[in-house]
């Protein structure tokens, strides 16, 4: 049974909650409300009812690996022989018991899923690749591994301002 949501105008004010937390998520209430012209209370009250309408997906913070761990950016393609709902199933359910695959989306073309991980080094994304690869009922035809060489740009948040706002 799913949780339905209770929707919030997205206001100026709401919207500016979004953007600004969305980037920066340890931001105090005070300052967030300073930012927002709102006086801390009801800067508080705003951003409880935003995350109790499940605006706010998750938090969490950017670490810097090089600094802290040995470790192997990919994207990983998959094409699967069997394109059906119970195959893709199948296949998301397993990507899922995973933590290696940090991301995995649905997408169209040659490949049916591209999947972001991290791993130890490249064996251990071969044995991991080679650990999925060997389910036959996963039904996997083909992968493609790109490593990551370097990170001339990183994911740093949305870019809500060049997006249109959905009218609720």
């Amino acid at each position: 049974m799913s949780v339905k949501l209770k929707n919030i105008k997205l206001d100026a004010i709401n919207r500016k909650i979004l953007s600004i937390t969305h980037l920066q998520s340890d931001i105090s209430n005070q300052e967030l409300a300073d930012r927002v012209g709102l006086s801390p209370s009801a800067c508080f009250q705003r951003v409880k009812a935003l995350k109790d309408a499940g605006y706010f997906v998750s938090f969490h913070t950017d670490l810097d690996l090089d600094r802290l761990v040995e470790h192997v950016l990919a994207y990983v393609e998959f094409a699967l022989s069997d394109n059906t709902l119970a195959a893709r199933k199948r296949f998301e359910t397993e990507i899922n018991q995973h933590p290696e695959f940090m991301d995995c989306l649905r997408v169209t073309g040659e490949s049916d899923y591209i999947a972001f991980t991290c791993c130890s080094n490249t064996q251990s994304l071969n044995n991991l690749l080679d650990q999925i690869s060997s389910q036959d009922d996963l039904g996997i035809k083909n992968i493609k591994t790109r490593i990551i060489l370097e990170r001339s740009k990183w994911y740093l948040g949305y870019p809500l301002a060049k997006l249109r706002w959905l009218d609720n």
